[in-house]
């Protein structure tokens, strides 16, 4: 009988049951939104942690303290956090009507990264705007910006019913994308011009542009690509250090190797929180570019592929709430921010374990950095209220009643109850 109904010994659900109540919960109609908070709060924590672990030798050595970047890092998801809260409650209206001030104060902001003696320099890109105790990074907040943008004017354009032809459909769209990414190519950041062009590319395949029309602008865009890496010398040589690893260890091909000999000495399970040697000046911008051969090497493969999971569950949860929202904005939307976060962290892993050239753009939610982490942490915040806006979903919500923070405000008297 346990074989014909697929019960296990005991009475205990078999793997078909197994299976179908897996299945079932992913047709949940809050699915996205648990998926989303769940898999954003997880990394966070294991960010925190690993910020900690990674800059602990070197801000000792440098600062008298092992928790110099780990205090400033949770400042930042202070911020953040309450950010990503306020989002989550927005209506998309608020989203839309962001998107033209957004792009605005990016284009200003990323001019003045330009200006000598405002814009700092690192790594052979020119990425910061130096105002005195606080360094922030405009090309974060311009990702934001080309999303919203993207998606309010394409969202315009199919409303009247004007992207059946290429040039309502690139034009204005591409001239503004086009100014974003000339800005941050002046100052040489190859990695965010890369995540730039990939939020375009991606906001034309989600409208539905012609294949014709979306081959020619990916070639053009592999065209730009190669143009940048082919004019500047250090990229020249991170490529040729990609495509032969085995030479210049020394130099070109420090990092990187370095970085792979920290994933590979982690082995299964790792060399435990704290224990990894990298760290100790032997890898470069550990706490940053590299947190992810950190996380190797003292939670091994284990630890890894738990980061892996939760950047393939935050991208299915990304695209369901893109699929299954029936406004075209929130569907732009929700597909651009989700390719802007996963195909970064894809950037960055696929770099640390060597599958990619280096490119210098951060982990997202994990390495250290307040200007990409506020950013990333309001586009979560946006998904979140998109995944309000899924079939049943708002039902759902009331059914469930207040969440925490609501109840802690109405027992403190700050809310109504």
């Amino acid at each position: 009988m346990a074989a014909a109904t697929g019960e296990g010994s005991g009475g205990r659900p078999g793997p078909r049951e197994q299976v179908v109540a897996a299945v079932g919960l992913l047709d949940r109609p809050l699915t996205s939104y648990y998926l989303v908070l769940g898999c954003s709060v997880m990394l966070l924590a294991l960010g925190l942690t690993m910020v900690l672990s990674a800059s602990s030798v070197k801000q000792l050595q440098e600062t008298g303290s092992a928790y110099t970047l780990f205090q400033k890092q949770a400042v930042w998801m202070a911020i953040g956090l309450p950010a990503m809260w306020v989002a989550s409650r927005l209506p998309v209206k608020t989203f839309r009507a962001l998107a033209y001030p957004l792009l605005l104060l990016s284009v200003v902001a990323l001019g003045l990264v330009l200006i000598p003696g405002l814009g700092r320099s690192a790594g052979g890109a020119t990425r910061w705007v130096d105002l005195g105790p606080v360094q922030i990074q405009p090309s974060e907040l311009a990702k934001l910006a080309l999303v919203l943008w993207g998606a309010d004017l394409l969202a315009r354009k199919e409303r009247l019913g004007q992207l059946t032809e290429w040039r309502p459909l690139l034009v204005p769209l591409m001239p503004g994308a086009g100014a974003l990414v000339l800005l941050v190519m002046l100052g040489s950041d190859l990695g965010t011009t890369l995540v730039l062009l990939t939020i375009f590319l991606g906001l034309l395949w989600v409208v539905g542009a012609p294949g014709r029309l979306f081959v020619g602008i990916a070639g053009l865009v592999c065209l730009l690509v190669s143009i940048l890496i082919v004019v500047e010398p250090y990229r020249m040589q991170r490529l040729t250090g990609f495509l032969d690893p085995s030479g210049n260890q020394l130099t070109t091909n420090y990092q990187g190797t370095q970085g792979l000999y920290a994933v590979a000495s982690g082995g299964l399970f790792g060399t435990g929180l704290g224990e990894g040697r990298a760290k100790w000046d032997f890898l470069p911008h550990a706490e940053t570019d590299f947190i992810f051969a950190i996380v190797g090497e003292e939670f091994g493969l284990v630890g890894t592929l738990v980061v892996l999971g939760l950047f393939g569950l935050l991208a299915y949860a990304g695209l369901r709430i893109a699929r299954r929202v029936k406004d075209p904005f929130t569907r732009l939307a929700a597909a651009g921010a989700t390719a802007w976060l996963v195909v970064q962290a894809v950037v960055n892993i696929g770099a640390v374990i060597g599958v990619l050239p280096i490119t210098g753009i951060p982990l997202p939610l994990v390495s250290y950095g307040g200007s990409a982490l506020i950013p990333s942490l309001f586009a979560l915040g946006m998904l979140l209220a998109f995944a309000k806006r899924e079939p049943g979903a708002r039902q759902a919500l009331s059914a469930r009643g207040p969440g925490p923070v609501v109840r802690a405000l109405s027992w403190l008297g700050l809310a109504r109850r």
